[in-house]
């Protein structure tokens, strides 16, 4: 008896083809949209909980009254002063370095295995938790360097968090810049840093302002390396003013004041049994997420201020 000669497989049509990749698409699209749409509920519901809970304590005595013992009492002047310097050290030290070292990653440094192992680490560093930046910050600038639990160190140790996401986001902006802009550039009779300064930097700068804002609004969240460094719970004065009379106008005797932060605070106020300091920790969470909504909104604004330029 002859066995069956094997059925040869039936050949999809290009009808078959074409609506199989568009069900393909419609279903990703869908996951994707579910996706969103989810986030975006838990997004709002965290927004509405804040403002059912301490939206009514938010007033101009709570933004301008130092943090005290009785809860009808206590603002949050000292935590968004202090983070509103740690922040403005953290992007002084961040955003150049970490633009110029994306800068020079992508257009000056040699394809050898010094510089790919150079790229890796700085990838594998964007997801290295925050607690070790916190410990490195404790050990090498508080006990080795004896720098202090100072705004100074706080801004370091946030800037070396992010710099990693600004690093990769400015290699990510000057990558996908067309060729025929360099080209372009060259023909015209520019040389290496005249491209990079006059054209390539300039177009890659929207993409490099959203990995810089990017990183800021993970770096004023942040509580854990602030705690590790010994940042106070609990202040009742402010730094000197950065700002003075007498020239030269500029004050930097804040740099080595102690500190605290907004989330900080709204720890502190989490961990006490009242229910009325919860209320105030749920008013500082609110103006901290404003706080951020706003360096977005700054950001896209910026974006498309400088694409209207360009065009």
């Amino acid at each position: 008896m002859k066995p069956l000669a094997a059925q040869p497989s039936r050949r999809l049509s290009d009808a078959e083809i074409v609506a199989r990749a568009h069900r393909s698409d419609r279903n990703f699209a869908i996951l994707g949209l579910s996706v969103l749409v989810i986030s975006m509920i838990v997004l709002l519901s965290l927004i509405v909980d804040f403002m059912v809970d301490g939206l009514g304590r938010i007033d101009l005595d709570f933004l301008t009254s130092f943090p005290s013992r009785r809860a009808s009492e206590a603002g949050i002047l000292s935590a968004w002063v202090g983070t509103t310097l740690v922040m403005l050290v953290t992007t002084a030290l961040a955003v150049p370095l970490g633009v110029a070292a994306g800068l020079y990653l992508e257009e000056y440094a040699p394809r050898n295995w010094i510089t790919h192992l150079i790229e890796i680490n700085v990838t594998n560093l964007a997801g290295v938790p925050s607690i070790i930046y916190g410990l490195l910050a404790l050990g090498l600038f508080v006990q080795s360097l004896a720098m202090g639990q100072t705004i100074l160190v706080a801004g370091i140790t946030l800037a070396l968090l992010i710099l990693p996401i600004i690093i990769v986001a400015t290699r990510e902006a000057v990558r996908s810049i067309p060729l025929e802009i360099r080209e372009g550039a060259y023909a015209l009779g520019a040389d290496k840093w005249q491209t990079v300064s006059g054209y390539i930097l300039p177009t890659a700068r929207p993409g490099i302002l959203t990995g810089a804002i990017v990183g800021m609004s993970r770096a004023i969240g942040e509580t854990a390396p602030i705690i590790t460094i010994g940042a106070l719970t609990f202040i009742a004065f402010l730094p000197p003013s950065p700002v003075q009379d007498t020239f030269p106008f500029i004050n930097f005797n804040w740099l080595n004041s102690p500190f605290t932060v907004m989330p900080i605070q709204m720890f502190n106020w989490v961990s006490r049994p009242q229910a009325a300091f919860h209320v105030n920790a749920a008013a500082t969470g609110l103006i901290l997420l404003l706080m951020t909504l706003l360096m977005n909104a700054i950001a896209i604004w910026l974006r498309y201020k400088i694409r209207r330029s360009m065009r």
